[in-house]
């Protein structure tokens, strides 16, 4: 895990790619490098160790020839197998990294060769004779680049920040609209006009000028035969021993749901080792409500593990939270950013690698609104009719999202479902060519989570809330053979309430853990939000602070939310605290 950075053009100095370094210093405490393979080109990094710790796995890392090197950011995770192809085709290794593997295959196979990688990566591989440079990220984003392109420079960091230093770069206040609705920014953009994100699965070949020519890598093949339980057992066992693996110590992102707790039992299952676990643990009024350290606890007595509990009340809440506001890279309207952050920043002390069950809610339709989409399309024309009347029923909130949001377009439909509130029809365009149409209904809007959701919320917090303290996360359920199956099944039955995970708890005496009502993974701000206290205060002063100085860049639905925030608590707490995050965020960074 790194942070890898590029400056080719007008722009590019030594002075400029030091700033994104040290801008990127946590990602990669271990050891850090500038280098310029040729006048004009200029790149950094940051590196963390986790594989062949030490320096003969420094970056760059360098061709025995001198031809080529490589930064690196990631992991790979069929490294071995790969270095057994290019052993048999005399190369000879003298590091037990992935990073001297990934370079020597990338010598071999060029671009092609990142059709066979499997893992999670952002890569800059430079090949001095034909002065060329490979950028590359993974299929799923999991490790992310920015750029920004003039016309006579081009810069390419692993965090946001770096870019926006270097230059004036203006905020987006268009894609607040956006953030109010989806919690983040559209894909491909970032709060900065200029500044892109590199879209997940996307490499590009740059010759002597900087100008980018797309290629995407092609989606894994699934394994031979039908798509089974038989077969998704062995996939994830043999991806939790591949992503479990490092030459540092693991530990477990410990929910007690059923995602962790399946990578955690299966481990052990194989293992018999003992690794560190971290949940959060909320004060006691409300752990009747939000109960994962109690099941983690529960988990614990029967599958050993190092437990650790991480408390958070309000003041745990404020005592951190300058700390992580300036730790957050881009604003994500989801406040699990500041709970992964804490596990962080307690596990950096014994770990510098966390597994996580992220992932596969997306990929196997774990959240409500799966659920709810499969409701809407069983009776699609029934919904269609009776929604409207139905919807002024006082069933609560619940009920009143799942009336409201549907539309007689399924896509628009999921759409609705997945925001904050119902989008205006002017954003609808920006999403709906992310949808699939090639896919059946239910599995496209999975895809549509694929896409979206997960590269722009869950893994984006992953990245920088764990890497803001040198903390290398991973998610196995993202692993390419997975990926694979997935594709391959067709039956909405199997992806819809995560059969096959539940099935593999039932399997593994865990059944209680498979009837666990889900319940998601933040703060409990519907109730720090109720009432006056010193979170509400400080939320509500906040938010009508952040009308006065920056409301005229807003709709009038975001300016009602932040002048009269208090009418708004017990329905609205989530776009509350969305907006309280970049509220802070911006006055922060003064923009």
């Amino acid at each position: 895990m790194c942070g890898i950075h590029l400056i080719w053009g007008k722009g590019a100095n030594r002075a400029a790619v030091q700033r994104l370094v040290d801008a990127s210093h946590h990602r990669g405490p271990d050891q850090s490098a500038i280098y310029s393979p040729w006048t004009g080109l200029w790149i950094g990094v940051n590196r963390l160790e986790v594989l062949h710790p030490g320096v003969d796995a420094s970056q760059p890392f360098w061709a025995p020839d001198g031809k080529s090197l490589l930064i690196f950011n990631g992991e790979i995770y069929n490294f071995e197998r790969l270095r057994s192809l290019l052993r048999k085709m005399g190369v000879e290794f003298s590091t037990g990294s992935d990073t001297e593997v990934l370079l020597h295959y990338l010598r071999h196979f060029g671009q092609e060769g990142l059709k066979k990688l499997e893992g999670m990566f952002a890569l800059i591989y430079i090949d001095l004779i034909a002065k060329s440079v490979l950028v590359a990220m993974d299929r799923n984003g999991e490790k992310p680049l920015y750029y920004a392109q003039s016309q006579d420079t081009l810069m390419i960091s692993s965090e946001l920040r770096g870019i926006a230093g270097l230059h004036d770069f203006t905020p987006d206040w268009e894609q607040v609209k956006h953030y109010f609705y989806f919690r983040t920014v559209l894909p491909g953009k970032s709060l900065f006009r200029g500044i892109r994100a590199w879209k997940p699965g996307r490499h590009s070949l740059i010759f002597s000028h900087h100008t980018f020519r797309w290629d995407t890598l092609p989606l894994p093949k699934g394994p031979e035969g039908m798509p089974s339980q038989a077969v998704f057992r062995d996939l994830l066992e043999d991806a939790v021993l591949r992503q479990f693996r490092a030459d540092v110590p693991v530990g477990m992102l410990l929910s007690g749901g059923a995602d962790s707790s399946l990578l955690y039992s299966l481990w052990y299952q194989k293992t018999g080792t003992q690794l560190p676990a971290y949940t959060i643990q909320l004060e006691p009024k409300y752990r009747a409500k939000y109960a994962d350290a109690d099941a983690a606890i529960r988990l614990t007595k029967q599958v050993p593990a190092d437990h650790r509990l991480v408390y958070v009340d309000q003041g745990v809440f404020f005592d951190n939270w300058e700390d992580y506001l300036r730790s957050v890279d881009l604003p994500i309207g989801d406040s699990a950013g500041f709970l992964t952050w804490m596990i962080g920043k307690t596990a950096k002390a014994e770990t510098r690698v966390l597994i996580s069950g992220a992932g596969a809610d997306e990929l196997w339709g774990g959240y409500q609104r799966h659920a709810a989409f499969g409701r809407y399309m069983e009776q699609q024309a029934f919904w269609g009719k009776w929604a409207g009347l139905l919807g002024r029923f006082p069933f609560g909130r619940a009920w009143k999202k799942y009336m409201g949001g549907i539309a007689p377009d399924p896509n628009q439909t999921f759409l609705n479902f997945s925001a904050l509130q119902n989008p205006p029809a002017d954003m609808r365009a920006d999403y709906s060519r992310i949808f699939n149409p090639k896919l059946p209904e239910y599995k496209r809007m999975l895809d549509f989570d694929r896409q979206v959701y997960l590269v722009q919320d869950v893994l984006k917090i992953h990245d920088n809330a764990l890497m803001a303290h040198g903390v290398e996360g991973r998610s196995p359920y993202l692993d390419a053979s997975l990926l694979g199956l997935w594709h391959r099944v067709e039956d909405p039955a199997l992806l819809s309430g995560k059969p096959w995970i539940k099935n593999m708890l039932r399997e593994n005496g865990l059944a209680w853990v498979a009837d666990r009502r889900k319940f998601g993974f933040g703060l409990p701000l519907k109730e720090w939000l109720a009432g006056k206290n010193t979170f509400s205060t400080r939320v509500f002063d906040s938010l009508r602070s952040f009308d006065q100085s920056h409301g005229d860049h807003f709709s009038q639905l975001i300016r009602q939310t932040l002048k009269k925030p208090e009418q708004q608590a017990k329905t609205n707490f989530l776009a509350l605290y969305n907006l309280f995050l970049l509220a802070e965020w911006v006055k922060l960074h003064r923009l």
